[in-house]
């Protein structure tokens, strides 16, 4: 399936599942906020907060706090809150070291969360699980998508596809982030990201 379809096959999903409970893995709220808004019509969200990638605890708690305060302000999700496990991303990113940004360390990335995600939507009873990353155009909604699909089997929990970019998602992510006074970050999260920004 083209990229491009994403969006309008999460539409479809969406209104056959009304009502439903979805386990929305978030990696910021500047993120989030637009997925939110999309999904709040739709389905009963839960926030899951499960980012070992970022850069150390500090990065951490100031994403944290600002994903809790707009679901405070908005009362758009439950939440859902992992706790920092830098160790679970030292052990994929190993040997991975010096891929380039958008490679293979971020989608073992991209996988490592989403598979802690589907795991806790299973053991939470959820109907479907789904991700804030497809928001960003940096990231590949297409692997996203065959990640969240290969997950959805083995877990047996509803992926709920997205291209959340799409009909300017990320233009208005930036839009419900300055309405709000998010904290918006300038580099993915983890230490390569943040290290290429610096250079």
């Amino acid at each position: 399936m083209n990229a491009a379809n994403y969006d309008a096959l999460m539409l479809r999903e969406l209104t056959a599942a009304q009502g439903e409970r979805v386990l929305l893995h978030s990696c910021c709220a500047p993120c989030s906020s637009y997925c939110l808004q999309e999904l709040a019509g739709y389905v009963r969200v839960t926030v899951l907060y499960y980012n070992p990638n970022l850069d150390c605890a500090q990065e951490y708690e100031k994403r944290k706090a600002e994903q809790l305060r707009f679901l405070r302000e908005t009362g758009l999700a439950d939440f859902l809150d992992c706790d920092y496990a830098p160790a679970d991303f030292a052990a994929i990113a190993k040997g991975y070291e010096d891929a380039p940004e958008g490679g293979a360390r971020c989608e073992r990335c991209f996988a490592l969360r989403l598979e802690r995600t589907a795991r806790e939507a299973q053991a939470g009873g959820f109907d479907w699980f789904a991700t804030t990353l497809t928001v960003s155009p940096l990231k590949n909604a297409a692997l996203i998508n065959a990640i969240g699909g290969e997950l959805a089997r083995k877990y047996g929990v509803k992926w709920l596809h997205s291209d959340f970019k799409k009909r300017g998602g990320y233009q208005q992510s930036i839009a419900l982030s300055k309405e709000h006074g998010l904290y918006r970050q300038n580099y993915c999260g983890c230490i390569y990201s943040k290290r290429e920004r610096d250079i």
